[in-house]
């Protein structure tokens, strides 16, 4: 399985419509050659643009430029990790061969109407500057492919180089798929186009894995094709055959010089390379002492590590503590709202407050719990004026506490009569809690009440 990944950097143009002329932006070229540093690429020093054509109707000029022969950065590889393991919570890592990165333009959108039975051609992108990434085919199934484009939107977004919102059309991902058993030669492929998420990605992956598989399995024979994917039925659907062999009759760009990557821009852009998304994971790992799990989870989730990392910053809990919070509580609520980090009630410094209260020994764990709650609900309190409000401040005094303790054991003479068993001590402790509406301190409640049943 190979996947093409279609991208378009942030702030370039190679326009050709309306023609002429044709111009090569410089920030498109530094683009490409980042993306490529990135992506452990090697970069051509001397690469060259050419002429496709073929005509349809969301290409006005009848042909495209590209780079067919000779394209800006080659062999390069992406490491990327998912989930997997019987619990999914085990960090699986692998790598995937990059064939190339390329520059060429973009094409028309069009637009099919069912209702009318018509198509309609959105021509303001024609002509401008994209890059194209062509993977080797390195994967297995839609959750790879999955996470090694998930991977991909995070370098790039990381570079600076594109935005990578799928849903928006800045990033489009074809899939190419083909069965065949261990040690038979490649089966012959169909290809997926203009998927438009992740998510997307892997079902019509893994569909057209199960589709041809069916087909073979029938005595039937896979056409080699395009398709596309419908999201609601979760099918892919044949667009046009591939049977006959196109001539695009390539041939050099005449207005496009051959490019030419000096070694001083090379390592100008070297420099300029930030923190990568793999190198942000270690990070995590070796400064805070977290799993990689949770690692993982941070630098993929957009904006969680952030979050994360500003909670750190303003509380006196260990950073393990604040992971907890931060993927439990936190991403809960998010996730059951459908909302994103940037949305979220609590602030990084209303949660610190909610954790320093409690590492001071104001409030019990479960009460910062209730608080968190209160504060979702209510963002525009802080944390002090609801523990003040609602009386949720820990129970010092401990002639009370005693008394409370010696309450709950005079009630249940039966079950605290020796030889009793632990389980009827964290019982007692439950009913402690009930009667201080967890208000106590547990280390304090369960001391004395081992003393009390002794």
């Amino acid at each position: 399985m190979t996947v093409h990944i279609d991208f378009l950097p942030n702030r370039i143009g190679l326009r050709s419509f309306p023609l002429p002329p044709q111009v090569l932006n410089r920030r498109c070229v530094e683009a490409a050659v980042m993306t490529g540093l990135a992506l452990n690429c090697t970069i051509n020093r001397k690469s060259l643009f050419d002429r496709k054509h073929y005509f349809y109707a969301d290409l006005p000029a009848g042909y495209q430029i590209t780079q067919q022969r000779l394209p800006i950065a080659v062999d390069g590889t992406l490491t990327y990790s998912h989930l997997g393991g019987r619990k999914r919570n085990e960090v699986v890592t692998k790598s995937v061969r990059i064939k190339q990165i390329q520059l060429e333009q973009d094409s028309g959108k069009s637009l099919h109407d069912d209702y009318r039975n018509q198509t309609l051609i959105d021509l303001n992108r024609a002509g401008v500057g994209l890059m194209e990434l062509v993977m080797e085919p390195d994967m297995s199934c839609g959750e790879e492919a999955a996470a090694a484009v998930r991977e991909m939107q995070l370098i790039l977004q990381a570079l600076g180089t594109c935005q990578g919102n799928m849903a928006e059309g800045q990033l489009r991902v074809d899939a190419n798929v083909s069965v065949h058993r261990p040690g038979d030669p490649w089966g012959i492929r169909t290809e997926v186009k203009n998927i438009n998420s992740a998510r997307n990605l892997a079902r019509a992956i893994d569909y057209e894995i199960q589709r041809q598989m069916f087909v073979l399995e029938s005595g039937g024979t896979v056409q080699n094709e395009t398709r596309s994917f419908d999201g609601k039925t979760g099918h892919t659907i044949p667009m046009r055959d591939k049977e006959g062999l196109q001539d695009y009759r390539f041939m050099p760009e005449p207005n496009l010089p051959p490019l030419m990557v000096q070694v001083v821009v090379l390592e100008e852009v070297r420099e300029r390379l930030p923190e990568l998304p793999s190198v942000r994971r270690q990070r995590l790992v070796e400064t805070y002492g977290i799993l990689p799990e949770h690692s993982f989870t941070l630098v993929n989730e957009d904006g969680l590590m952030d979050y994360f990392e500003a909670v750190v910053r303003e509380t006196k809990a260990g950073p393990r503590k604040v992971i907890g919070w931060v993927m439990n509580e936190l991403q809960g609520l998010l996730h059951q709202q459908n909302l994103s980090v940037s949305q979220s009630p609590i602030s990084p410094q209303a949660l610190a407050q909610i954790l320093n209260l409690q590492e001071n020994g104001q409030i019990s764990s479960s009460i910062a719990k209730q608080v968190f709650q209160e504060l979702w609900k209510t963002p525009g309190k802080t944390a002090q004026q609801i523990v003040k409000e609602q009386d949720l401040g820990m129970v010092n005094d401990s002639t009370e506490i005693h008394r409370i303790c010696q309450k709950v054991v005079d009630s249940h003479p039966d079950q605290v009569r020796p030889p009793w068993k632990r389980a009827v001590l964290n019982k007692l402790m439950g009913l402690v809690q009930k009667e201080t509406k967890g208000r106590a301190d547990p280390v304090l409640v369960r001391a004395i009440l081992e003393q009390k049943t002794s």
